[in-house]
């Protein structure tokens, strides 16, 4: 029998990605690369721009990514997961790419805090991390294996295809029907969706959530000093959000 679409708004994704915002805004981010680059800014629905590019901000500059091609595949990739629409931002105008890009590049990115030493043996996926690969190893080979098969499918580079192409490349790495080498497409698709969470709703001083606009459309205040004026209210109170980077 044929699966019926799922159709969700951009709201419906919003209000169930509450949990991971919540987890990720406190604290939990997947890497801890805190540094320069921290207020530039693209164009919503514009690919970034590398060190070698100017874009409306200015210029920021890769710390992974060597290679421009593949880095716009993932700033598609990750635009798909979470688009542009008329609640704000997507993953590229929040600057998730360069979150990923800033954390496969650290420890995230290099598993420094994991024991990756053998005997690698294909586990469950209750069992958590089996890979003998590092996760910046299985970034770039997932996104190789996008464009090998947006080549194969459409005889396109994945960055030039329609949406509804991208979405069937990125679904059947979601269904686990792609062939990768150390790692199944299930688990490496679960890394790109969290780590595109993780860069849209982290504090903006990891790179992502520019502007703290993941943060205001999910009406999150970031991190306030106290809330002792508005404990006692009764009524709902706005605040304006906070990051760790701004000056009190």
């Amino acid at each position: 029998m044929a699966k019926e679409p799922k159709n969700y708004s951009r709201r419906d994704f919003l209000k169930t990605s509450g949990v991971a915002a919540g987890a990720l805004i406190g604290g939990g981010i997947i890497g801890g690369l805190i540094g320069a680059n921290a207020n530039n800014t693209a164009a919503p629905g514009e690919a970034p721009a590398t060190s070698e590019g100017g874009a409306a901000g200015g210029v920021r500059g890769l710390m992974f990514f060597k290679n421009d091609a593949e880095f716009q595949i993932l700033a598609q990739a990750t635009e798909r997961i979470f688009p542009e629409d008329d609640l704000g931002p997507g993953a590229i105008g929040l600057g998730v790419p360069y979150f990923i890009d800033r954390q496969l590049a650290g420890a995230y990115g290099e598993n420094s805090k994991e024991y990756m030493q053998g005997p690698f043996l294909e586990g469950e996926m209750t069992q958590g991390y089996q890979s003998r690969l590092k996760r910046n190893e299985m970034f770039r080979q997932g996104l190789q294996i996008m464009q090998q098969e947006a080549q194969s499918r459409f005889k396109a580079n994945f960055v030039d295809l329609e949406g509804g192409q991208m979405d069937e490349i990125l679904t059947a790495f979601q269904e686990d029907e792609i062939q990768m080498s150390g790692v199944n497409a299930l688990f490496f698709f679960r890394l790109l969706r969290m780590a595109t969470l993780e860069g849209a709703y982290a504090d903006p001083i990891y790179g992502g959530n520019q502007n703290m606009e993941g943060w205001k459309m999910k009406g999150f205040p970031g991190h306030q000093a106290a809330y002792i004026n508005d404990i006692e209210s009764e009524d709902f109170v706005e605040i304006e959000p906070h990051s760790l980077g701004m000056q009190n």
